[in-house]
């Protein structure tokens, strides 16, 4: 059956509907349970916009495809009022059994604490929404995967799920190969108060992508995590500190203090750099998670017929429905 599209938003195919194995436990989850945590239930966190929403969609289906209990998972869609109807009316005509809630972000709440970084999109208000989950989301969810909308997942989301946090608030995979002095600038190196924040912490900070996250909720709403990123934003503002949007803040309040995991759960860069967006190779090692950080978007490369060679790993999730589909004849 061919959909029309809403507006100005592409028009995708339905998409199957996911039922659980024999071995899933039999279970709920609706608005009505907000302040009741239910551990067999996994929740997953992602922005909803108009631009990224080709990528959301190819991801969610990817979770659904390989999970070995579909059912049991809860989608929080994070966007804002602007586009918010249609953007439900498109995610619900995609997965018309998707269990999904959908929040309005306050784009108000960081207009006055975002700096311009090296690359626009990085900007945007709802790339910081992140920071806010455990003020958006019901007291009942403890625990949300965190991901972004231009990845899939190529393994049961269980996996991930299921991780021990242990002491931590937050985990992702860790990148101590990386330079971690890179990150800041040397405003921020040269004054000891800014410098010295990362002393005392469990381990040496090391660079973490804010795109793939487990996240405690409980533990981070205890700790008033979202007032010390945007203290750190209000610092930026007054001394600029670093280059790169959202994710520094993370990296001054949890890098040192993250639980690390798998790096084959967050393949990432394979859009290439904020800059020019070249191809490149996956890294060595297990794959569960393809991740286009960077510039190059794979349906951007795809459409413009210049696609980079592991673009043809994220087309057969890509639910986009051409426009030669919609001729009269």
């Amino acid at each position: 059956m061919i959909r029309l599209c809403f507006a100005d938003l592409p028009s995708f195919r339905e998409a199957p509907a996911f039922r659980n194995g024999r071995e899933c436990p039999q279970t709920t989850w609706s608005s009505h349970d907000k302040e009741i945590h239910n551990p067999s239930i996994i929740h997953i966190a992602m922005t909803l916009d108009t631009a990224y929403l080709r990528g959301s969609v190819a991801g969610v289906f990817s979770v659904l495809l390989h999970a070995t209990c579909p059912e049991n998972i809860v989608f929080h869609f994070v966007t804002t009022h602007r586009h918010g109807a249609k953007l439900t009316r498109a995610i619900t005509s995609t997965f018309p059994y998707l269990n999904f809630h959908l929040y309005y972000f306050n784009t108000n709440l960081v207009k006055g604490k975002i700096s311009s970084s090296i690359r626009r999109a990085l900007d945007q208000p709802l790339n910081y929404a992140r920071m806010y989950l455990a003020d958006l989301l019901p007291a009942g969810v403890r625990r949300i995967i965190y991901f972004d909308s231009d990845l899939i997942v190529v393994d049961d989301v269980i996996n991930l799920w299921s991780i021990n946090l242990r002491s931590h608030v937050l985990g992702a995979p860790e990148y101590c190969h990386a330079n971690f002095t890179n990150y800041f600038t040397s405003k921020f190196w040269s004054n000891p108060a800014f410098s010295a924040s990362f002393k005392g912490r469990p381990r040496n900070p090391c660079y973490f992508n804010t795109g793939v996250m487990v996240i405690d909720l409980w533990k981070w709403r205890e700790g008033k995590y979202t007032e010390k990123l945007e203290n750190w934003m209000r610092i930026q503002k007054r001394y600029r500190i670093y280059e790169l949007g959202s994710l520094p803040p993370f990296l001054l309040v949890f890098a040192g203090d993250v639980e690390g995991m798998e790096h084959r759960w967050n393949q990432h860069g394979l859009g290439g750099d904020n800059l020019e967006g070249l191809c490149r190779a996956l890294h060595p090692g297990r794959v569960s998670l393809l991740h286009w950080s960077g510039k190059g978007k794979p349906w951007l490369r795809i459409d413009s017929k210049r696609p980079c060679p592991l673009d043809s790993l994220w087309a057969p999730y890509d639910l986009f429905r051409h426009p030669s589909l919609f001729s009269n004849s």
